[in-house]
């Protein structure tokens, strides 16, 4: 079945919001565990490719807006924290290791 143009309405606004919660979670993330400004890995963290290994990365953007309109940013940063963070960091040590061969 086909979604309506009000779904797919909803699901770019609802995508729209986790996008941007997810830029903030990635930066506050990057100068967390890197202590300075790395836009590249911040990228890394919130580009559709990468968003594509959970799904469809305009649904999984999705889904983030959705917590964080129901429950808050902290319920928001829990769910990336629990879902993206540690593919990420898998992603991440292989990327670092594949660099040094």
């Amino acid at each position: 079945m086909t979604p309506s143009r009000e779904d797919l309405d909803t699901l770019r606004q609802e995508a729209w919001v986790g996008d941007a919660v997810l830029e903030l979670y990635a930066r506050s993330w990057v100068l967390k565990h890197h202590g300075q400004v790395d836009a590249e890995m911040k990228t890394r963290l919130t580009c559709n490719q990468f968003l594509n290994c959970l799904g469809n990365p305009t649904q999984v953007e999705a889904e983030i807006g959705v917590v964080y309109q129901r429950a808050g940013l902290e319920a928001a940063f829990e769910w990336i924290r629990q879902r993206l963070e540690p593919l990420f960091i898998k992603q991440e040590s292989n990327r670092r290791h594949r660099s040094r061969h």
